[in-house]
């Protein structure tokens, strides 16, 4: 079957080349620039990862190699509106998103969001796995292990509560994948934008608190939301990923619709695995899922359209 064109809603490329010293038109990771374009990306979300303890710093770094790597990158073309998808589409480059993975390193300096969007972030998650001023996390450490089986009810801090209001105000895409489960009602509470979770799966067909609840992805679906798929192997579960995924996607659509999910594969933030190694990897996902019983239409919004529907609606 030919190409099908697609959009991943995650990576954590940008921080780990930067930090590797690579150049990421070749880099050894789960993506490069080059593997890229010939997997048939047609939009990536390319997110600046910090941790978000004293990493103000290493935010700037991220940022300043992104400048320099990517933006005049000949094989990527930075979106700016959602008229650059289509512009990058019609000159077959690829089109990159500046995502924000954890607003923590701002030390809750809300006047940081604007210069975030004059930067050309289009979207941001509040938190990571550190609870921070904003909010905590969807994950519960002890004797310093996760507990994938607990799930976190803390909600959202004032702090956090005027964030989301901040971010909505500059048209920036509210990220709740690693947000805990009360921090989620309050996002969808207070969020007057469709929201989304960028890498987060199902707990009902793998029960980790890094998946979302039925009751989450119904309300995600009715903000107008999306949720990509993540592709670690923790949050896939299941004997075969290819399997397991087509699971969750199918399980995503009974629960929300056909109009909620999407991908969002965490490349170069997850251990790798053969089945998944890398973005070369996906077309034979897509693939499997037209073999599975996902309709042409249905296969065109999971890959590309659901994303594109809510970058529309939120950035413009």
């Amino acid at each position: 079957m030919p190409q099908i064109k697609y959009a991943d809603m995650h990576c954590d490329t940008v921080t780990v080349c930067c930090d590797a010293g690579g150049n990421p038109d070749g880099f050894r990771g789960q993506i490069n620039l080059k593997k890229l374009r010939e997997s048939g990306c047609s939009a990536q979300c390319f997110a600046i990862f910090t941790e978000g303890k004293n990493s103000a710093a290493d935010f700037e770094r991220y940022a300043a190699f992104y400048r320099a790597q990517f933006i005049n990158n000949p094989l990527i073309l930075p979106v700016q509106s959602c008229s650059d998808l289509k512009k990058a589409q019609n000159e077959g480059k690829i089109a990159a998103i500046l995502t924000v993975e954890n607003l923590g390193f701002t030390g809750g300096d809300l006047s940081a969001i604007p210069d975030l969007k004059k930067l050309g972030v289009h979207r941001a998650s509040l938190v990571w796995n550190n609870a921070n001023c904003f909010a905590y996390p969807n994950l519960i450490f002890e004797g310093g292990k996760p507990l994938f089986a607990a799930r976190e009810e803390r909600g959202l801090t004032a702090l956090g509560k005027d964030a989301v209001r901040a971010l909505n105000d500059n048209k920036i895409i509210v990220d709740i994948s690693h947000l805990s489960d009360g921090g989620v009602e309050d996002v969808l509470d207070i969020s007057t934008a469709p929201i989304v979770a960028s890498h987060s799966n199902c707990a009902a067909v793998c029960g980790v608190c890094r998946n979302l609840t039925d009751g989450q992805l119904k309300k995600i679906a009715e903000s107008g939301g999306v949720a990509g798929l993540n592709f670690c192997r923790d949050f896939v579960g299941g004997e075969s990923a290819f399997e397991s995924l087509c699971l969750h996607l199918k399980y995503m659509i009974k629960v929300g619709g056909e109009d909620l999910p999407a991908l969002g594969s965490d490349f170069d933030g997850i251990p790798p695995y053969d089945e998944l190694a890398g973005c070369e990897k996906v077309q034979s996902l897509l693939e499997y899922f037209a073999r599975s019983g996902i309709s042409p239409r249905v296969l065109e919004k999971v890959a590309y359209g659901n994303f594109a529907r809510v970058f529309k609606q939120v950035v413009g």
